[in-house]
């Protein structure tokens, strides 16, 4: 296993032409190695990249023509790409799809991570995610360390990743803090509040409506988390006192999670925390767990929901701009638990208030009407449980931006809103 500096390392030592390179995403991202990749592209030749959701600017729009993009979403920095035509769009649930590398279903030549170096060996920290699954297979393994990494409960890379070489990261991970808070977003988290009872375990995402729902629980008691990614205001509510993970079915006492989105509070709060773990996707979104996890309520987002309820987080006006994620993951393990609940909460719409997102009929179906349970926007929410196709118009029309409302009753009668 060779060791590198930064500025020693050459791609060209490790990568061929045709090779498909999986990156790790988010905060888990190895920036130094990214970096390189784009600005070295052009001495090595054409390749493939597979990105998750990235937030980053490594990957501009314009950068290496060399590199070929695939990623399972335009999610993050990704939607430049997409607008740019550079990203192909892999339509896979979250789980599946690092089940695919796990297996090499999807091939993976060379794999880019970030983790920990450690006693124990190397740990992922941030992200134990499906490039860590794809590294069992993958011809080349690059690491990527910073001191700044947490090592956490969970995410040892697998014993048998061989890792080709280790190299000192030049920038500690990618922080992400809390977002702001405006009406809208304080509005939709006062609705979801009252759908959430005390000791309900939850998975939410990352983002301003996230943050809000999670900032509007503050008051709420014993609380677990089971989740795909857990950010600063998670944080809050430990400190706060209202998560506990006391009465989880599963992983009593832990807060699980897939990634950790966060700044150096958070990764400091991780870092050989027991009462944290960062866990394969096999466990964060498999159906089994969600199922068997009383109380479980999952809270996504959306781009748009039609009048029958169907759901569309992929596409806006044409373009990718989204994902299938783990938003079909979780919401199935809402309605299978026992108690649970699967929420989708947006604003009622979007430009500045010029377009609806309480649409007739949805462009993409990312998650179908048959899975949907309730709907939430500032407006107020509509139960779709047991409410026949027929019959949701009338309540998804109530939680619509009141200056479009009329326009979507006339649609709902003309028949505009009939599912795909």
């Amino acid at each position: 296993m060779r060791m590198i500096a930064a500025d020693d390392l050459d791609l060209a030592d490790f990568l061929r032409p045709g090779d498909r390179i999986v990156c790790g995403q988010l905060t888990g991202e190895p920036a130094t190695l990214t970096a390189a990749l784009a600005a070295q592209a052009g001495r090595i030749g054409a390749m493939d990249v597979f990105l998750g959701a990235m937030l980053s600017d490594t990957f501009a729009a314009d950068c290496a023509p060399e590199l070929r993009f695939t990623s399972y979403g335009a999610i993050g920095t990704n939607a430049r790409l997409a607008r740019a035509g550079r990203l192909a769009v892999l339509p896979r649930h979250y789980g599946a799809l690092a089940a695919a590398f796990d297996t090499g279903e999807i091939r993976a030549d060379v794999v880019l991570l970030q983790a920990a170096q450690g006693a124990g060996g190397f740990n992922l920290g941030l992200t134990n995610d499906y490039a860590a699954r794809a590294a069992r297979h993958a011809r080349v393994v690059l690491v990527e360390t910073h001191a700044a990494m947490p090592e956490a409960t969970g995410a040892s890379l697998p014993g048998d990743v061989a890792v080709t070489a280790v190299i000192a990261g030049r920038r500690p991970p990618i922080a992400v803090p809390a977002g702001a808070l405006g009406p809208v977003e304080q509005g939709i988290a006062r609705h979801v509040a009252g759908l959430v009872g005390d000791r309900a375990t939850l998975q939410i995402g990352i983002g301003s409506i996230p943050d809000a729902i999670l900032s509007g629980l503050a008051g709420h008691r014993d609380l677990g988390i089971h989740s795909g990614v857990i950010t600063e205001r998670v944080l809050d509510l430990i400190e706060a006192g209202a998560v506990t993970n006391a009465h989880k079915t599963i992983d009593p006492g832990v807060t699980v999670t897939n990634t950790v989105c966060g700044t150096a509070r958070l990764n400091a709060h991780v870092h050989r925390n027991a009462a944290v773990a960062v866990l394969p996707a096999s466990h964060t979104h498999g159906i089994g767990v969600l199922a068997a996890q009383d109380r479980f309520v999952s809270i996504n987002s959306a781009i748009e929901v039609d009048l029958t309820g169907q759901v569309n987080a992929e596409l806006a006006d044409g373009l990718p701009v989204g994902g299938v994620g783990g938003l079909v993951d979780f919401a199935r393990g809402g309605l299978a638990a026992r108690g649970g609940r699967a929420i989708i909460a947006l604003p009622s719409t979007a430009r500045r208030g010029t377009v609806s997102r309480i649409v007739a009929r949805a462009p993409r179906v990312t998650l179908a009407h048959s899975d949907v349970d309730v709907i939430v926007t500032e407006h107020g929410v509509a139960d779709l449980r047991n409410v026949p196709v027929e019959a949701r118009a009338e309540r998804l029309i109530a939680i619509a931006d009141p200056r479009f409302r009329d326009m979507l009753a006339q649609q709902a009668r003309d028949g505009s809103a009939r599912p795909n």
